[in-house]
């Protein structure tokens, strides 16, 4: 009897695990967040995302996008934030995203990104410097 109740348990779980997986490709689109949209597309074999729109984007006129000030290399200073890749290197991995990096346009500092998709119209991705428990989580909705 525990032989049958522990293979139903494990069937149930496979069955769960499988069902969640979705194609790699899924993650391609417009997203959005409270602070942030972005567009996420196939870059070769990795995922890179540019930036659409940020809560604090553009200048007190609303219309001037800003610069990329905050940028650690003299060349990129000038460059307006709108539109910047500031997501590459995504990789798909057993229905995870991983190995990504993240340009924040607020400090100037790049981190470490993973995420994945809960449903095929939620993404939640965690950015972090060195461990992914000390970072923060993002989640976001897709846009249609």
């Amino acid at each position: 009897m525990k032989k049958n109740a522990f293979a139903v348990i494990l069937l149930l779980v496979s069955i769960t695990s499988f069902a969640q997986k979705l194609p790699a490709d899924k993650i391609v689109g417009v997203w959005q967040c409270e602070d942030y949209k972005i567009e996420v597309f196939k870059s070769g074999n990795t995922y890179s995302a540019k930036l659409l729109w940020s809560k604090d984007m553009f200048e007190t006129d609303d219309k001037t996008p800003k610069r990329d000030s905050k940028n650690p290399d003299s060349k990129m200073k000038n460059r307006p934030v709108q539109g910047i890749t500031h997501i590459t290197g995504l990789v798909y991995e057993d229905g995870a995203y991983v190995d990504g990096k993240l340009y924040s346009i607020q400090d100037g500092n790049t981190y470490s990104l993973k995420g994945k998709l809960k449903t095929a119209d939620e993404l939640e991705t965690r950015g972090y410097k060195g461990v992914p428990m000390l970072g923060k989580t993002f989640k976001w909705n897709r846009i249609k």
